[in-house]
């Protein structure tokens, strides 16, 4: 059988502030999207001492939706809607940028305190053109709304879309599938290829896709429609598997903002730069626009 891996993207290291540093992996000089996936971090599994943790200061976005989602850890959430909220493993934060709006990720004190282990990841997805100058919006839905399965011995929860018969209650604006897997060692799972862009992100272990060995921060994107299975290794996996149709165009990414076109992308610098964003209530600091 044909190789089903049509491209394998690792990622670099990359600094939030702090010594808070996450694997970047989207976008990629390789590929910049899958499906309608613009953005993916990946920070940890890590032990995080007292007195440690995630300072993202008050940033803008516009153009696209950001989604957390977290194995291990917390992460509080706050916006310039007036949107608090503590986001826990097995939960998903979905926020709607549209036509802009400003957030801060940051570690609640008694985490801080006491020192945590985090792992967890951040995806960003592009808005249709029809969209992205959509109201800004923000949705918080627990694990416990999230449809979950077993496969074998594998757990399985579907974050955001549809997949193999399932949907998930969360927003979105395109076709599109976002999955977490735990697989034991030696678990089997096959990727649904109902969508015609896929790919496979092993956030822990290791993990065949055919005759390759994923480790850990490798993405392989998969041929449209060919089978594809996961064999996890000795130590069991844990895996994303996004995807879903393809844009309707190519985007561009400027920092943290995502547009069909330039000249929106400028216009976002300067607001930011200008002080039009709404603030974040109860967060006064700001990271200023980068020169570069």
């Amino acid at each position: 059988m044909a190789d089903p891996i049509e491209l394998l993207i690792q990622g670099h290291s990359h600094d939030l502030g702090g010594g808070f540093v996450v694997r970047r992996v989207l976008p990629n000089v390789k590929r910049r999207m899958v499906g309608p996936f613009v953005f993916l971090d990946h920070f940890g599994p890590m032990e995080v001492p007292p007195g440690g943790g995630m300072e993202v200061r008050p940033h803008p976005h516009v153009g696209l939706a950001t989604v957390t989602y977290l194995f291990e850890g917390g992460i509080f959430h706050r916006d310039s809607l007036g949107y608090a909220q503590a986001i826990r493993p097995g939960d998903v934060n979905w926020m709607t940028a549209g036509s802009g709006i400003a957030h801060s990720e940051r570690t609640e004190p008694e985490m801080r305190r006491t020192g945590f282990r985090m792992h967890g990841v951040q995806t960003w997805v592009a808005l249709p053109k029809a969209q992205e100058e959509t109201a800004p919006a923000f949705e918080h839905v627990e694990a416990a709304r999230l449809p979950s399965w077993q496969d074998g011995e594998t757990s399985l929860r579907l974050i955001v879309g549809s997949y193999a018969g399932r949907t998930a209650p969360t927003t979105h604006f395109s076709p599109i599938f976002y999955v977490g897997a735990e697989l034991p060692s030696g678990g089997k799972i096959a990727v649904s290829p109902e969508h015609p862009e896929r790919a496979i992100y092993l956030a822990d272990g290791e993990a065949a896709v055919g005759d390759r060995l994923l480790g850990r921060g490798d993405l392989a994107v998969l041929r449209a429609a060919q089978p594809a299975e996961i064999v996890a290794g000795a130590n069991g996996a844990k895996v994303m598997l996004l995807g879903g149709a393809p844009m309707d165009g190519p985007r561009h990414v400027w920092w943290n903002f995502v547009s069909s076109t330039r000249e929106r992308i400028e216009k976002a610098k300067a607001d930011w730069r200008e002080g039009r964003f709404a603030k974040v209530p109860g967060d006064p600091e700001f990271i200023p626009l980068p020169e570069k």
